[in-house]
């Protein structure tokens, strides 16, 4: 039996959708504590999308 593990960045992706964290140092922080390696979390492009998903999912978790 495996078991899949996805990648950092998809973790990231997750984490930021999830509406868990608000802030891409909160899906930094819930990555490092998950075991997984940041160094392919960085950028402007990649944190632009982040924080994106990020206010957006906080803001439809504040309004369920």
């Amino acid at each position: 039996m495996t078991s899949f593990r996805p990648t950092a960045l998809e973790r990231a992706f997750e984490l930021a959708k999830s509406g868990d964290c608000a802030t891409v140092s909160d899906v930094t922080k819930q990555l490092k504590a998950e075991g997984f390696a940041t160094s392919q979390i960085t950028g402007p492009s990649l944190s632009k999308q982040l924080r994106e998903l990020c206010n957006a999912a906080v803001a439809a978790k504040g309004e369920a």
